[in-house]
């Protein structure tokens, strides 16, 4: 099962026990939220969005260094894993890992039971975190009313994505 660290440690970006001391993205970080996350050429719409849950680790010149986050199904049932990241410096380090965990692990303590997301490059990624490819379809279905999932079908973008899936509980 997953579990979320909010602490936060003397070692930047991460507290002594190695998970991720993360920052809840407000209205003061969405501007550079949406810098780092076109650098990563990763959605931007939604960033600012009430349903959008969404964090930044920050370098100790505020620079963001990674992100990530999700969005609940309106019966909270499904999470649609977004704005998972890291900056080049932090790859391969085993951050991003770090990162998607922490938002699954807070998905689930609002009580979803499946998490979802589009990739098109980062397959293998996301299947050493336990996702396997999914229906597209059914993913819209069941985040119909997510900010990218209401970008993506309005704009033709979703047939062209790649589905993944991974059962929460």
């Amino acid at each position: 099962m997953f579990t979320a660290s909010r602490a936060h440690g003397s070692h930047p970006g991460r507290d002594l026990s190695g998970s991720p001391a993360l920052t809840r993205v407000t209205s003061e970080h969405v501007a550079a939220l949406t810098a780092f996350l076109g650098e990563a050429d990763l959605t931007l719409s939604g960033l600012d969005a009430p349903s959008v849950r969404l964090w930044i680790d920050r370098a100790p010149d505020g620079t963001v260094t990674g992100s990530t986050g999700y969005e609940l199904s309106a019966d909270g049932r499904h999470a649609l894993v977004r704005s998972v990241a890291v900056s080049p410096a932090a790859r391969r380090s085993g951050h991003g890992s770090e990162l998607a965990r922490f938002a699954l692990a807070r998905a689930v303590e609002e009580g979803a039971e499946h998490a979802w997301l589009f990739s098109r490059r980062s397959g293998p990624f996301w299947r050493k975190l336990g996702f396997v490819p999914a229906d597209r379809d059914a993913l819209a279905a069941a985040l119909a009313d997510t900010e990218q999932v209401r970008l993506f079908t309005g704009t033709g973008q979703l047939a062209r994505e790649v589905a993944w899936a991974l059962p929460l509980r």
